[in-house]
């Protein structure tokens, strides 16, 4: 009986291993532009050890392009003979029964939550084609404050303007390569919040200070740090062996950077280990910016 035991426990653990290993094909699809669905669609998938290969399609609003899609999920199968994953948001139901007619896995990601929310506000759903992200009379003040929010990100890259930073809501500091130009554009297209950046330069580092122009803006201030050895890779790829991507450097810049923020008591993060949704997301909190979502 232990070897029976044994020998199934032995199956089922390779079973496992054959699973994890498979590699699966996934449409992210939408009558929008499958933002939404793309976005809940990573968020699920990533719960799972899986290898995926994945199609986003946007604006399937006609019938016919339903159809081509279908053939191309239905083409998968029957190569694979493994089903594909669909996430779809559709709401013409010509095109969502075509969709859900082939031989993917699908999955509504709206209607799952708009079903229980339905039954508990007793209202009924109004859907309308491109809501979330269109451009409507509802929600063009915040697009407008987005796109000026991009503006303001990229006239106040790297310090090229140090001019109208009482508009700023969030200043980056940081030495080259840290992650200040991608966290404040991510801030800026997501969030709509206005942030400059300003850099510390191997040329600051014998005598390190914080810029008169900025010690006024104190309270917007927010320092980004990173290990020696992932900037050194990072610069590595800029400047291949260059003074600039040595790890002695960085190790000067790094260690005298963070002397200063805490020097001035200025609130900063190592980011490191983290990517930049997780950067921006952590600044935001950190600061208690008000976030605009869209």
């Amino acid at each position: 009986m232990a070897e029976f035991r044994l020998e199934s426990s032995a199956k089922r653990n390779n079973n496992v291993e054959s699973v994890e290993n498979v590699e699966r094909t996934v449409f992210f699809i939408s009558d929008g532009t499958a933002i939404t669905a793309e976005v809940l669609g990573h968020a699920v998938l990533s719960q799972f050890p899986i290898k995926i290969t994945s199609y986003t399609l946007p604006f399937v609003a006609s019938e016919t392009r339903a159809k081509e899609i279908k053939q191309q999920i239905n083409q998968i199968y029957q190569d694979t003979r493994i089903r594909p994953l669909v996430f779809y948001s559709i709401i013409s139901s010509g095109v969502k029964n075509i969709i859900t007619s082939s031989e993917g896995f699908c999955q509504d990601i709206v209607q799952t939550l708009v079903a229980p929310l339905q039954q508990e506000t007793g209202l009924e759903p109004k859907p309308e084609l491109n809501r979330t992200h269109g451009l409507t009379e509802k929600n063009l003040s915040q697009y407008d404050a987005r796109i000026a929010a991009i503006d303001y990100a990229l006239a106040h890259d790297d310090g090229i303007s140090l001019r109208n930073l009482d508009q700023a809501q969030v200043i980056l500091l940081g030495v080259s390569r840290c992650g200040k130009t991608p966290t404040s554009l991510y801030l800026a297209m997501q969030f709509g919040i206005q942030a400059a950046n300003y850099p510390f330069t191997a040329d600051d580092m014998d005598n390190l200070q914080l810029p008169a122009t900025l010690k006024q803006f104190q309270h917007k201030l927010f320092g980004l740090t990173i290990s020696p050895e992932r900037l050194a890779a990072i610069r590595e790829e800029r400047r291949e062996n260059s003074r600039y991507a040595s790890l002695r450097q960085c190790r000067i810049e790094i260690s005298e950077v963070e002397a200063l923020f805490r020097k001035n008591k200025i609130n900063y993060l190592n980011t490191t280990n983290y990517s930049v949704e997780e950067i921006s997301t952590k600044i935001i909190d950190m600061m208690k910016l008000n976030r605009r979502m869209f």
